[in-house]
């Protein structure tokens, strides 16, 4: 068994990959052992694979590559996502959370009855790409997708990018949906994003246009949120967050 800080990991982290292959690989993290490489026997092809074993929610290993990533996470239950060449487990939402998710997912169901866009929660996998060579996996707590069809492809894959985006703020997630998801919705196609606070119990929601942010308004309880791309759409804030 082999010990390596994070900050070698991160600079080098296929040539771990490699050294998974022979014997476990235990990354850490100032003097705590925070994740596991270990190689898995592949017992169709006879090859060995590599799968990340996270000790940490929320910790990402940094350089890897997005074939890396797939090759990674392939057949694994966990949900992770994968930003900026890190890769990141999605920690198990807690109450308030699919509180918040459910109402919200009504409530878009609702308005559009007609069927012209839908409402998707995770584990969906979405892909953003800033550019070509700028890959991103990322899976949104709650989105509307108005190209499903058009867009899902013969892998029974949707290969699109949704209109809105929703994130469900968490202890853990907080830093990733205000800034780096921002970031990327922002620059990847997205229209609209919604940030859902349930400990400030506020909705943020941002509109894009041109890689900049168009509009940017604040939604606090007891008011409603409205929808800027979708004239009509509303939220009451009060239904949206739990109160015990």
């Amino acid at each position: 068994m082999l010990k390596v800080s994070s900050t070698e990991v991160q600079n080098n982290f296929g040539k771990y990959l490699m050294l998974a292959q022979e014997q476990d690989v235990i990354v850490t993290r100032n003097g705590q052992d925070v994740a596991r490489l270990v190689g898995l026997n592949d017992s169709q092809n006879g090859a060995s694979i590599v799968s990340e074993e996270v000790l940490a929610e929320g910790y990402g290993l940094r350089k890897a590559t997005y074939e890396e990533f797939r090759e990674l996470t392939k057949d694994r239950e966990e949900r992770y996502e994968y930003i900026d060449g890190e890769i990141f487990l999605q920690p198990s939402p807690k109450g308030d959370h699919q509180w918040a998710q459910a109402k919200l997912f009504g409530m878009f169901d609702q308005f559009f009855a007609d069927g012209i866009c839908s409402p998707f929660v995770a584990p969906f996998d979405i892909t953003i790409r800033r550019s070509e060579s700028d890959i991103n996996v990322v899976q949104p707590d709650l989105m509307l997708i108005c190209d499903f069809k058009e867009k899902l492809g013969e892998d029974g894959y949707y290969h699109g990018v949704p209109t809105l985006v929703v994130e469900i703020l968490s202890e853990r997630t907080r830093r990733n949906d205000l800034l780096k998801k921002l970031n990327l919705y922002m620059h990847g196609g997205v229209k609209e994003y919604w940030i859902v606070d349930p400990k400030n119990k506020q909705i943020s929601v941002y509109t894009f246009e041109d890689r900049d942010i168009q509009e940017y308004v604040v939604h606090t309880i007891p008011g409603k949120a409205e929808s800027i791309v979708f004239p009509g759409l509303t939220v009451d804030l009060k239904k949206v967050f739990f109160e015990i």
